[in-house]
């Protein structure tokens, strides 16, 4: 038999690392499960299982990333459904996978029931969360209009979308906090109902001088390959549009990019100062967004951002970002391979896709 490389010995502790973790958290829960543990469940030293996650809550975080990524895709093909129908079928998704009953206290779906809890317990973990919730909210909002796009072209439903995250966040509080409390179809049929919210939800550009303006550049575009978080496609990043790189403490300026140019394709290249923690957060929020947006929505309705998370900064560097950190904000306009605009700071992404 070949001896492994190096790289495959790490990868091949880690895959055992976080089956281990998985079968840890599933019988004792986060708070109770032991390093020392996991470990003796995957033959490996305590110092093997700190090599790959820095802490007992970044592997709990991809322990949930790497189930929420193994879950099947189905996309929905009719064409012709209604918001209604649409949060409808992304509420009945979202229901889906919590735990509504204690009858199986070892259920798979128990075993995310310490992820608030433990974004609760962090500022550090919470604000990004934050974030992540309102980019959650922009696709979401973006599917939305993506069913009829002539008739919200002037405006937007990220509030609607905003609505209908609160109940679902909420419906999942309740089903770990008070087992057999949530009904599901009434949270389903609330989710309808919103639908048809009435509320203002116009988009307002960010207001000069507080914004920067792009500065003509005119640097090579080689970035690295990479895939997209949502689809696990490759991303065509040389392809004309705006590349934004954000830090988790930014990741909400994307819409001042979408709404500057919608018809211009954007890639968000999500970087943060604390990977190893910060970046399972990001994988486990948008597969379990993904999983429900397939099966709710039309693929010609699903929004057209790209997103890459960044973990070692290569792209960023080859943006011309060679230091990150969560408060990141730098947009640079593509155009024929080319860096040929690029702003820096609060209202970049609208500053580089407003560019001409």
């Amino acid at each position: 038999m070949a001896r492994l490389t190096r790289s495959q010995t790490q990868e091949r502790n880690r895959t055992k690392v976080l089956e281990a973790a998985k079968e840890e958290f599933a019988e004792r829960g986060f708070r109770e499960a032991k390093i020392d543990t996991i470990a003796e469940r995957a033959e490996l030293t305590r110092g093997a299982v700190y090599s790959n996650f820095p802490g007992k809550r970044a592997l709990y975080f991809a322990v949930l990333a790497d189930l929420a990524k193994r879950a099947p895709l189905a996309s929905q093909r009719e064409t012709r459904l209604t918001p209604r129908e649409a949060l409808g079928a992304f509420a009945r998704a979202w229901v889906a996978r919590l735990p509504l009953t204690t009858d199986d206290p070892m259920a798979p779906e128990r075993l995310g029931v310490d992820l608030l809890p433990e974004v609760l317990a962090d500022e550090r973990v919470r604000r990004p969360f934050g974030q992540l919730t309102k980019l959650s909210a922009l696709l979401l909002g973006l599917a939305l209009e993506g069913l009829h796009p002539r008739r919200t072209r002037a405006g937007r439903q990220v509030r609607v979308a905003e609505a209908v995250l609160t109940t679902l966040h909420g419906t999942s509080q309740l089903a770990a906090a008070a087992p057999g409390f949530i009904e599901p179809f009434n949270v389903i049929g609330a989710c309808e109902q919103l639908a048809s919210l009435e509320v203002e939800d116009v988009w307002q550009p960010p207001h000069l001088p507080y914004v920067p303006q792009a500065r003509p550049a005119d640097r090579a575009w080689t970035p690295p390959s990479t895939v997209d978080i949502m689809t696990g496609d490759p991303v065509r990043l040389a392809d004309d549009g705006v590349i934004a790189v954000l830090g988790m403490h930014r990741l909400s300026a994307a819409e001042e990019a979408v709404r500057a140019a919608p018809d211009l394709p954007l890639t968000m290249i999500m970087v943060t100062s604390t990977p190893a923690e910060l970046a399972p957060l990001a994988r486990l929020v948008l597969a379990e967004l993904r999983a429900c947006l397939f099966l709710a929505f039309p693929t010609s309705a699903l929004p057209m951002l790209r997103m890459v998370s960044d973990e070692t900064g290569a792209l960023a560097a080859a943006a011309g970002v060679p230091a990150v950190s969560d408060a990141t904000e730098v947009a640079v306009r593509v155009v024929n391979g080319k860096i040929v605009a690029r702003a820096e700071g609060f209202g970049a992404c609208h500053a580089a896709a407003s560019a001409r």
